[in-house]
């Protein structure tokens, strides 16, 4: 599976999960910022820097979806096998 259609479908399931789900220019705010999860008032929220490369978003995502309850959500196979393989 490509990583563009791998990464769609890694956002798709952030979304089952309840994890909204933003792209951003980093670079415009002039801090040293990275991609990842953080939590405001109990919701979940997913901050990914739009100029990664489509193999490291896929990667980064892979890693922040792992430690959440996907065994009750269907997932394709070759996406369940890649979280698996990116463990933190």
């Amino acid at each position: 599976m490509k990583h563009e259609e791998l990464y769609r479908h890694l956002k798709e399931l952030a979304e089952k999960l309840g994890i909204r789900f933003y792209e951003k220019n980093f670079r415009i705010s002039g801090l040293s910022v990275k991609s990842g999860l953080c939590r405001i008032e109990g919701t979940w929220h997913f901050y990914m820097d739009k100029h990664l490369k489509v193999r490291e978003k896929t990667e980064v995502l892979a890693q922040a979806l792992h430690d959440f309850p996907i065994d009750d959500v269907y997932i394709i196979p070759a996406v369940r096998e890649y979280i698996d393989k990116n463990r933190p």
